[in-house]
């Protein structure tokens, strides 16, 4: 288990288009595992290469129902929209409503190179949004329609 450093707001990392990934290798592979190990350190439920300073198109969702791979992941159709609140690993404790398609259709590579396609809808589409858009340097705050003080909604 290798544990990265969870890069944050102000870091020019976070703002910079990633490169597409040339050749699934050893070092991809454990870049995916190194990922995943910091995403489930941090309770986070996505986490995309430029939060951990790699400017690579990879990014790794798990929101309850095992991890996704993303390698190269390109949207081919979206429907429908939803609005949820969100929070980001490299925003802590900011949290606001964004408008996230219902419905998502992304084509990707997974850790062996080969395509795979996945039909997304739900909290799953928010998840990939939401790491699809930090490969192209957008943070989830550039979406907020309204920020929302969670410490109000606790009490």
């Amino acid at each position: 288990m290798a544990l990265r450093e969870i890069r944050k707001k102000g870091d020019e990392v976070l703002r910079k288009v990633c490169k597409p990934v040339t050749e699934v290798n050893k070092k991809v592979r454990q870049l995916l595992d190194d990922m995943l190990d910091t995403m489930y350190e941090a309770e986070g439920v996505g986490l995309a290469a430029p939060q951990v300073g790699i400017l690579k198109r990879v990014a790794v969702v798990d929101i309850g129902e095992g991890p996704v791979e993303l390698i190269n992941p390109e949207k081919l159709e979206e429907s429908g929209e939803q609005l949820h609140v969100e929070g980001c690993l490299s925003i802590p404790g900011i949290w606001g409503e964004v408008k996230r398609p219902e419905r998502l259709l992304v084509k990707a590579l997974d850790r062996e190179g080969k395509e795979q396609k996945i039909d997304a809808s739900g909290m799953l589409a928010i998840a990939i949004s939401h790491e699809m858009d930090h490969l192209d340097g957008v943070l989830f705050e550039d979406r907020v329609i309204r920020y929302i003080d969670m410490n109000k909604e606790e009490e």
